[in-house]
């Protein structure tokens, strides 16, 4: 039953434009061509990146964070049973009445109540260290393919001519350098998908797992139809925008906000120009348009162009992220990224404004330990102004 399907998985028909056999893409005259099996080299390399990562965070990002001032610890809570118990069992986030009757249970005041529920919120959380880091590993991925795209395509013809991606297509020669780029990036997009699990969670994350599978889906459909030319040219197109993005959100998370906007602005620009420009007009015309005066429509033509039609409705759903950001920025001289949880944004800053009043105070000492506020003027229970 497995060579039944395996035989008519590969069938021509399906992935090459009528009257071309498998046959002739075979090796001949020091001239090699895209093979299935190539792709199986993309699992190791998946995994050593994700050894590389490990290192690069640890030896590079960690020392780049705390050289900004980032904090890698996380504020722990003073242990309190009947608070650990409520948030367990009961709801992360205590309504008025519950934050008014745990304060008589525990002989504490509600803001203190609060702010122990607003910290264990915080503790499950990740930390900006976490966040620098990956975004850290992102960044310098993507400055190295990027460059490595720029060396690879600047001197080739179907860069500067778009008639020449489908110029004797599919009897198209391999180059060594379409090899390691198509290589390097779907491993890349292997370990990204990897380690969603332990990565820092957004709102997006089921559209991050649709665009890792899509990447890797359409890259790996791309290698086999030999689509190789097409297929430099829309990874370029998408690895050019994240540098900036990547670089962004580092000097975010250090709170250098203005290099962040500036840099937030220039991603934009180029986000939107990149891929809701040229990728459907420059791109999706090579694609669908210039390849019916080579050839007839067939199978894997269409396919392609779906792909790639998913893979624009994903930049319109981030370009709607962008836009949105663009308006905070504009309008509230603020960037924050729109994919968290804008609840816990708002409690770490309330968190950070309470540190400094207190600091510059001295008004409230933490009185978790034995149950009673250290400062007797606390508003008592029940008297809060809400």
């Amino acid at each position: 039953m497995f060579q039944t399907f395996k035989e008519w998985f590969w069938l021509e028909r399906f992935w090459l434009p009528p009257k071309v056999k498998w046959s002739d893409l075979e090796d001949h005259d020091g001239l090699v061509f895209v093979k299935p099996s190539h792709l199986y080299m993309t699992i190791p390399c998946a995994f050593g990146l994700l050894i590389i990562r490990h290192l690069f965070e640890k030896f590079v990002a960690t020392p780049l964070a705390k050289a900004f001032g980032i904090k890698e610890e996380i504020q722990k809570v003073i242990p309190n049973t009947i608070l650990e118990n409520f948030f367990k069992h009961s709801t992360r986030h205590p309504s008025h009445t519950d934050i008014y009757g745990l304060a008589k249970k525990c002989n504490l005041t509600e803001r203190q109540v609060e702010r122990w529920f607003r910290t264990r919120r915080n503790q499950d959380r990740p930390c900006r260290m976490k966040k620098f880091q990956e975004a850290c590993w992102r960044f310098a991925f993507y400055l190295m393919i990027t460059i490595a795209g720029v060396a690879f395509l600047y001197d080739k013809p179907w860069v500067y001519n778009l008639w020449e991606v489908w110029n004797g297509y599919p009897r198209q020669a391999l180059l060594p350098s379409q090899y390691w780029y198509y290589i390097l990036e779907m491993s890349f997009y292997w370990s990204l998908l990897f380690s969603l699990g332990s990565d820092v969670k957004r709102k997006d994350f089921l559209a991050h797992v649709i665009h890792h599978l899509a990447a890797i889906s359409l890259m790996s459909f791309s290698w086999c139809a030999n689509y190789i030319r097409s297929g430099t040219l829309v990874m370029i197109v998408h690895d050019v925008a994240d540098i900036w993005l990547e670089s962004a959100k580092m000097f975010s998370y250090a709170g250098w906000k203005q290099t962040c906007n500036t840099l937030f602005f220039i991603f934009s620009a180029i986000f939107l120009i990149s891929r809701l420009i040229i990728f459907p007009f420059w791109i999706l015309h090579c694609t669908m348009v210039v390849p019916m005066i080579y050839l007839e429509p067939f199978f894997s033509y269409i396919f392609l162009n779906l792909q790639l039609m998913v893979l624009q409705i994903l930049h319109l759903y981030w370009g709607y992220f962008i836009l949105k950001m663009l308006k905070r920025c504009i309008f509230l001289k603020n960037i924050q990224d729109v994919r968290s949880d804008d609840e816990d944004e708002y409690e770490e800053e309330e968190d950070e404004e309470e540190e400094k009043e207190e600091a510059s105070t001295g008004k409230e000492k933490d009185g978790l330990k034995n149950g009673l506020g250290a400062d007797r003027r606390l508003i008592p229970n029940g008297q809060h102004g809400r």
